[in-house]
């Protein structure tokens, strides 16, 4: 045995030198999880099947195949000497990657596993380590898609000593975004039709990718409707088409257009919407001013507040109609260069006093509930939202207006004639005492100015006397008229319950009311007995005129009884 162990270290020498270097071997068998290797050396070596892959494939190897591995040590406990294949394809990348690294090459990995504060990368048999600030331009919130696949990486640092190597695929993208960046933008112009990818979305708009430059897609640049926000429209990683709006060489800044390449609905929206026309539409936004309501994709027009209800004042367009509710509307004005369409919501469904007044015009009789009791009068309700007034004077022919109205309640059930409907002071006049013809019609009819009526005095007051004719009209002496001379104009020196005689100045049919004057019935009286019983002029005094007139009336009485 000595002279063997003495004939080997000859041969091979005590030191072999092959721990720590990459040897050729064949792979002789397969024993289960592991590969029998022959190296040329004393013993085969077992090197574990999981080395012959890259992390989370198959081994494609067979009795055989020659590959290159890595001797750890040259006789283990066993006698058998230790072989890696996953060390000698490290120490092949090492060199490999030490010389791209020195050329500032880039190169290939797999990304295949998390750690913390980033990602492992195989680099060919090195590992090295992924900043998650390295992984993309923007943060990537699932890198589910990014791992398993070969992909270009730029060495940042490597320690091989210390078996360290930082790896960035960042610096990639930015350094291929700036090659794609400086080729597209030196060919870029406005109107330029171009495809790309939503990348990002925010609340004004959305980034897209051109490949290698992105682009601002504005809101209102998505499409002609109303858009509130861009994910109604778009998601990220979707295709779009798009135009170049605005190209700025300076800042680099580039604005882009979808709507753009669609038909624009507003041309020709005059011929489609004529004022006066009657359309359907759905409510986008309600604002303290009105209401949008959407014509068709892309068309909207305003419902002004003054234009929302005929009934309804001063009250928020919010409680009048609600986000997409389908409304009908009446076009009121279009304004094609401005884009503007004027609507109203009121003018659709019909002034409800021109309703009323169709149904009911005056002389009508309508039944409705009392809804409110004012100091005037009654408000009446005459429809779902409109009312009509009974005005203190139409609710009683005999009755004190106050008193007449003491006898009605909120809420109670009355009837009433339409007196008047004016439509354009949204006004409708009722009376109830209209119901019944006015008992005082028929003196009113007989009594005619000039005149000579008898009252029964009612009322005294400071400038004149208050009778009452045929006990329902009602007529009034001025001070001034109740004497001809002035010293007899005294209200005081008459009665009530006293009968007054007087001509008829003037008929009120409407207040039922007479303007009496004495002072021109005894005017008149003094004209006719001068007149038929002679003047001053003859000899005759105004006593002996007047005595003459007195005895010629008292004759006529005792011949008539």
């Amino acid at each position: 045995m000595e002279d063997f162990a003495a004939l080997l270290d000859e041969t091979l020498g005590p030191d072999t030198g092959f721990a720590g270097s990459v040897v050729t071997g064949r792979i002789v068998r397969i024993d289960d999880d592991f590969a029998v290797v022959d190296v040329g050396l004393k013993s085969e070596g077992r090197v574990p099947l999981k080395e012959f892959a890259p992390p989370g494939q198959k081994p494609e190897i067979k009795a055989g195949d020659t590959v290159e591995l890595f001797v750890e040590r040259y006789e283990d406990k066993d006698g058998s000497i230790v072989l890696s294949r996953e060390k000698a394809r490290r120490e092949e990348a090492w060199t490999n990657l030490e010389k791209a690294a020195n050329a500032g090459q880039r190169v290939n990995g797999i990304i295949f596993g998390r750690v913390k504060g980033g990602f492992t990368v195989d680099l060919g048999g090195a590992v090295a380590f992924l900043p998650g600030s390295q992984v993309d331009i923007r943060p990537v919130r699932d890198v589910g898609p990014l791992m398993g696949q070969s992909q270009p990486f730029q060495i940042l640092k490597m320690d091989r000593a210390r078996g360290n190597i930082v790896v960035s695929r960042r610096a990639v993208l930015e350094e291929t975004r700036a090659e794609q960046r400086a080729e597209l933008v030196q060919g870029l112009k406005e109107g330029m039709i171009l495809d790309g990818v939503v990348k990002n979305i925010t609340d004004y708009g959305a980034f897209v990718d051109l490949g290698g430059v992105d682009g601002l897609l504005h809101v209102t640049d998505i499409a002609w409707r109303r858009i509130n926000h861009p994910s109604e429209a778009l998601e990220i990683g979707q295709k779009v088409k798009v135009q170049v709006i605005r190209f700025n060489q300076e800042t680099q800044r580039i604005s882009l257009g979808m709507k753009q390449l669609m038909s624009d609905p507003w041309d020709g929206v005059a011929v489609k919407y004529p004022v006066q026309g009657k359309f359907s539409g759905r409510v986008t936004n309600i604002t303290d001013y009105g209401a949008f309501v959407e014509l068709e994709p892309g068309v909207e027009g305003l419902v002004h507040v003054s234009e929302m209800s005929w009934t309804k004042k001063n009250v928020h367009p919010g409680k009048i109609v609600a986000t997409s509710q389908e409304v009908e509307v009446l076009i009121l004005d279009v304004d094609e260069p401005k884009r503007r369409i004027s609507l109203g919501l009121k003018q659709a469904q019909g002034n409800p006093w021109d309703v009323f007044y169709e149904k009911n015009p005056p002389g009508s009789v309508i039944e409705g509930e009392i809804r409110n009791i004012t100091e005037f009068g009654l408000f009446v309700a005459v429809g779902p939202d409109i009312d009509g007034m009974v005005h203190l004077s139409d609710l009683s022919w005999d009755q004190p207006a106050e008193q007449a109205l003491a006898v009605y309640q909120k809420g109670e059930i009355v009837k009433a004639k339409v007196l008047d409907v004016d439509v354009e002071k949204e006004r409708i006049s009722l009376g109830i005492k209209q119901l019944e013809a006015d008992p005082a019609a028929e003196v009113l009819d007989r009594v005619r100015k000039g005149d000579i009526v008898t009252g029964i005095v009612s009322k005294i007051e400071a400038n004149g006397v208050e009778v009452r004719v045929e006990e329902i009209l009602t007529g009034f002496i001025r001070r001034a008229e109740l004497a001809r001379d002035r010293q007899d104009q005294r209200p005081e020196k008459f009665a009530v319950g006293e009968k007054i005689d007087a001509r008829v100045l003037q008929v009120d049919r409407a207040a039922r009311r007479l303007a009496l004057s004495v002072k021109d019935k005894e005017v008149q009286e003094e004209r006719e007995a001068m007149r038929d019983y002679g003047t001053s002029d003859s000899g005759a005094s105004l006593g002996d005129i007047l005595g003459a007139a007195i005895r010629r009336q008292r004759e006529m009485a005792t011949k008539g009884e």
